[in-house]
């Protein structure tokens, strides 16, 4: 059964509305300031940030719902039919206080055109300050796990879609440590369209289980300024991330989006170092190690022992 984009849209609320919730009961003291808005071609959405918290220094929870014509850019890359177009989606970026905290990103969409064109789209990812192998092995164990309900394939697809995709091609590095990434899914006789929609909506609700599994078990270990000055150096890989290579940034540009939505995800302060190195054996450097593809993450102590 083909749900209607004005369902879907509310539940992409509810989900903003769970997920805001949730935070705030993880950070114990900041709380959702609303900032709804319209866009002059159709539509519009609520921007919700968060920031000066017990844990976070800077989040947002997005959520937008814009139509109208197509934008030719759009159509070009997109290499699509003129039609007009609905999207709708929550998006959310994180960045922690403690470098012991990674920032994380989660996007669930869906886009419609008046000529019959569909697709969902969406991921989670995971960008640790410090790589931690426990933290990476339970993060990419609850991805599979919900993908495993749903299809035995979408977790080593979609983790591959992550590793291709949060890649910074001029630093020949992964962004953090991956996750899911999936576009452009339809419907079929395998994954008829409602059952495809519920596997999107959980990506959703499945965004503050994995966040506030960091937040209680990371928030009060210890770091010194040295730390905060790496995390300020990662931040900037992720500031590069998003402005040269994401399309969600990309798109809502050229849908003349809302330019202080979209680049809510940017971090509060970060930093840029003139050919950096970290110390040999530091764990700075085990961090950039392990920032590449196709590693097994499931895995990970197995091979290399708690």
């Amino acid at each position: 059964m083909r749900i209607s984009k004005e369902e879907i849209s509310r539940d992409f609320q509810s989900i903003q509305d769970y997920i805001c919730k949730e935070l705030e009961l993880g950070d114990g003291k900041a709380v959702f300031k609303e900032d709804q808005w319209d866009r002059p071609e159709g539509g519009g959405g609520r921007t919700r940030i968060i920031q000066d918290g017990n844990i976070i220094e800077k989040g947002g929870v997005a959520f937008s719902a814009v139509s109208g014509p197509t934008p030719e850019k759009i159509l070009a890359k997109l290499k699509l039919d003129q039609a007009d177009f609905f999207a709708t989606g929550v998006s959310i970026v994180i960045h922690p206080k403690s470098p012991m905290i990674p920032i994380i990103h989660m996007n669930i969409r869906y886009f419609e055109m008046s000529n019959g064109v569909y697709w969902f789209g969406g991921g989670i990812d995971l960008t640790p300050h410090y790589v931690n192998l426990e933290d990476a092995q339970f993060f990419h164990q609850s991805l599979k796990d919900l993908c495993d309900q749903y299809h035995q394939d979408y977790y080593p697809k979609f983790k591959k879609w992550a590793d291709d995709y949060f890649f910074i091609k001029h630093r020949n590095e992964t962004r953090g440590i991956g996750g899911i990434f999936f576009d452009r899914l339809k419907a079929d006789e395998e994954m008829p369209f409602e059952k495809l929609f519920f596997f999107v909506k959980e990506v959703g609700y499945l965004f503050p289980k994995i966040y506030r599994h960091y937040m209680a078990k990371n928030a009060q270990l210890p770091f010194t300024e040295e730390n905060q000055k790496w995390q300020a150096l990662r931040r900037g890989r992720y500031v590069e991330f998003n402005l040269v290579w994401d399309a969600g940034t990309k798109f809502g540009l050229d849908t003349n989006g809302r330019t202080e939505s979209i680049l809510m995800s940017m971090p509060p302060m970060a930093n840029w170092e003139y050919m950096h190195q970290p110390e040999v054996g530091s764990k700075e450097e085990f961090t950039l190690k392990h920032l590449q593809k196709e590693i097994d993450w499931i895995h990970i102590l197995d091979s290399k022992g708690a």
